[in-house]
């Protein structure tokens, strides 16, 4: 596990979160900034998912 993948994840979760608050205060603009959050953590996991994937390969 690398970093990307820990700060996408933590960012992801931090989104999540952030959109449910959004929800419960009917906050469209927390809403919105949650699900983009929520986006950009995934993209930034799944780069990290990638880098470990090439690491793994040269491992071999």
């Amino acid at each position: 596990m690398n970093k990307d993948q820990v700060k996408g994840k933590a960012k992801e979760v931090a989104g999540k979160i952030q959109k449910n608050v959004g929800d419960a205060v009917g906050s469209s603009e927390q809403q919105l900034k949650g699900m983009k959050n929520q986006a950009e953590g995934n993209i930034q996991q799944k780069a990290g998912d990638v880098k470990e994937a090439v690491k793994d390969r040269g491992n071999r």
